[in-house]
């Protein structure tokens, strides 16, 4: 069976990612060591707070190297939450901060007339041009669980596998060969979060 590294770097929801991942049948290993990760098939980046502060640890415990060069390896990766915001180029959140840079764009902060954080269930409308196959099996206008506060701004909106609303328009999804990247929830949106989990390990194989 093929293993899936759950990168622990200190920024919260490692366990319940991976007892979602063990639900759907898949092998799991919650780790920081680079030696486990190069070995995975699979990789998922969760995590949930400050982007600064993810980037900091991702970058004490010398991952940040190793994440970018699985990607470019073409070893699939699943970024939820934090872990989806962190593939991008920067953020603006708390200042310009540097991301890890596997998507061109920026992270910027929600604005409008709606409570900030962006919290609970919303719509996820699949874009015309794409939808990946992490995806399978999931309606369009389906709901998924939203904890944020900032949203990735991708520069090529070729990437951009799906959308959601809330005060505007924004990427919730997005998708490139072997990466793919979640701002919601899945592993808090029950029965169809679990099929995009479920849909990641099948494609490992």
């Amino acid at each position: 069976m093929s293993m899936i590294a759950v990168i622990d770097y200190g920024m919260g929801n490692l366990r319940s990612v991976s007892k979602a991942l063990e639900a759907v049948g898949a092998k799991v290993e919650v780790t920081n060591n680079a030696r486990v990760i190069r070995k995975a098939r699979g990789i998922v980046l969760p995590g949930v707070g400050a982007f600064q502060q993810g980037m900091q640890n991702l970058q004490s415990l010398g991952l940040t190297q190793l994440i970018t060069q699985a990607a470019s390896q073409e070893k699939p990766l699943l970024g939820i939450c934090l872990g989806f915001q962190l593939l991008f180029e920067q953020s603006e959140e708390h200042g310009i901060h540097p991301g890890l840079g596997l998507f061109k764009g920026k992270v910027k902060r929600l604005e409008g007339p709606v409570k900030i954080p962006h919290m609970g269930w919303n719509q996820v409308a699949f874009s015309a041009r794409k939808k990946p196959d992490i995806f399978k099996g999931i309606p369009d206008g389906s709901y998924f669980y939203f904890v944020h506060s900032y949203y990735a701004l991708p520069e090529d909106e070729n990437l951009i596998a799906s959308t959601t609303t809330y005060a505007i328009e924004f990427a919730s999804s997005v998708a490139k060969g072997n990466l793919w990247a979640v701002q919601f929830h899945p592993e808090k949106s029950h029965k169809l979060g679990l099929k995009i989990l479920e849909n990641f390990n099948e494609h490992l194989g």
